[in-house]
């Protein structure tokens, strides 16, 4: 059964919109609503009738701006039924839902995937893991916490940032998504929530909730953490879980103070709340900034999601979790009900990355995404002056503030340009952020400058119109990978 809205709850939506001419007004305000997601697709709209009553408009005002929704892709007409929200392109545009990778077209340029190719040096160590494949031909080849050797190397890593750890303390899995999933329903509940930041990456929202935990939010100021709002949601809500991206956040690419760091922790333990700490970035700063101290050495119990996907190679699908001692065997007993162990060959690869070559490997990889940080930088300053951002000390990513309103449409007009974007709502998780755009810097200079220039024709024409002016092909794409 579709879901509707009444025409109060859509009044507080739209709010004070413009009305040179009204309709139109109204016509911008709801496609921004339904294209961040804060009215989901297929949701019924109220009729026309109503909705004029509860906006003190004419009756025309709401015809004409519900004919402009139908024309543009926002809504539909149902004989008999009333007018139902939808997205140019069909279900799989609707950003916030859209959590599966695709397939990339011919010359259309990928910025919805933060992800890079491999830096040098990896296919020299999967054939050394290849050739000691060998010897651990003769076991089961399950290891649900992980190979042991691999296990302490990662919690030698630990050991070197401040943060005694023991390898027994370490769980290897498929990914950090995988390891977010493991904590999630090992440690939350359906009577349980879960408190993440707004933004936030979305598919570590999923992860989360893999227990059935509920969603709580908190909003991430542009400058930062507000902590006395974090304190006054810990308080009222009680989460179980509390996400934290201490490390060049996805997407802002912010980095939390060693003082914050240790303030959030006091937090935390005043309301008996756990952190679930995602340091996939952690490795990645680019401006020779000193590390912070792990978000664990403050916060005794907090649970940490390490990557290799960031630092190596996407193709890597290793991830890590660092608990402390209570909590690994609940850990490793929900871990066994999802799978048995990472691959053998892709453990064996990344000790070898990380005994030999490893700092090798990553100062390749932060020299490339250093060079095209700064492209994209000075591409956007020449093509899209009135864009603001923030540059990022390190991570993958750009988080862009426009001018106006309007990611979700740009989103959708770019890619008639050859450029798939992730708008802000995509990590959003209760909507809005429809102002703001992520960026990954993880191409190659040349589609950077090349996307930069197709993006500022889009905007030219969102900017103009306030829509798309064609609605794209139904190609499954704008998906959030990484």
């Amino acid at each position: 059964m579709s879901q509707s809205i009444s025409a109060a709850r859509v009044a507080v939506l739209v709010g004070d919109f413009h009305r040179s001419p009204a309709y139109t007004g109204l016509a911008d305000a709801l496609r921004e609503l339904i294209g961040d997601g804060r009215i989901g697709y297929g949701t019924r709209l109220p009729s026309e009738r109503d909705l004029t009553t509860e906006l003190g408009v004419s009756r025309t005002t709401v015809t004409r701006a519900y004919a402009v929704l139908r024309d543009s892709g926002y809504a539909e007409a149902r004989h008999g039924s009333g007018t139902f929200t939808r997205l140019p392109g069909g279900p799989t545009r609707a950003h916030d839902r859209a959590l599966w990778p695709t397939d990339v077209s011919s010359g259309v340029i990928d910025l919805v995937c933060a992800a890079a190719s491999a830096p040098p040096g990896i296919a020299a160590a999967y054939a050394e893991a290849a050739a000691a494949l060998p010897a651990h031909l003769g076991g089961h080849g399950y290891y649900p916490a992980g190979l042991p050797d691999l296990q302490a190397r990662i919690a030698a890593s630990y050991d070197d940032r401040g943060l005694p750890t023991s390898p027994d303390q370490i769980i290897v899995t498929t990914g950090a998504l995988a390891a977010s999933a493991i904590v999630g329903k090992a440690l939350a509940g359906p009577r349980d929530r879960v408190l993440m930041e707004s933004p936030t990456y979305p598919n570590a929202v999923q992860a989360l909730r893999a227990g059935g935990g509920r969603l709580v939010t908190v909003p991430l100021d542009p400058e930062g953490w507000d902590l006395e709002a974090i304190a006054g949601v810990l308080a009222r809500r009680s989460p179980r879980l509390v996400h934290v991206m201490p490390d060049h956040h996805n997407p802002t690419g912010l980095v939390m103070p060693d003082r914050e760091r240790a303030a959030y922790a006091k937090l935390l333990a005043r309301h008996g709340a756990t952190a679930v700490v995602d340091e996939a970035h952690h490795t990645l700063r680019l401006d020779g900034a000193p590390p912070q101290r792990p978000f664990a050495s403050y916060a005794k119990d907090a649970v940490t999601v390490g990557s290799a996907s960031k630092s190596v190679w996407g193709g890597l699908r290793l991830g890590w979790i660092r608990a402390p001692h209570h909590l690994v065997d609940p850990l490793v007993r929900a871990r066994v009900g999802m799978d048995l162990g990472a691959p053998v060959l892709e453990q064996l690869v990344l000790t070898r990355l990380v005994t030999g070559e490893f700092d090798a490997v990553l100062a390749a990889h932060r020299e490339r995404l250093r060079q095209q940080r700064d492209a994209l930088f000075a591409a956007l300053t020449a093509e899209l002056p009135d864009w603001t951002f923030r540059p990022p000390a390190g991570g993958m990513v750009l988080w862009c503030r426009l001018p106006t309103a309007g990611a979700t449409a740009l989103s959708i007009e770019a890619e008639r340009h050859g450029v798939l974007l992730a708008p802000g709502p995509s990590f959003a998780p209760e909507g809005g952020l429809d102002r703001y755009l992520r960026l990954p810097y993880t191409v190659p200079v040349p589609d950077l400058e090349e996307a930069v220039r197709r993006i500022a024709a889009a905007w030219r024409v969102v900017s103009v119109s306030g829509q798309s002016a064609t609605p794209p092909r139904d190609r499954r794409a704008g998906v959030l990978v990484a």
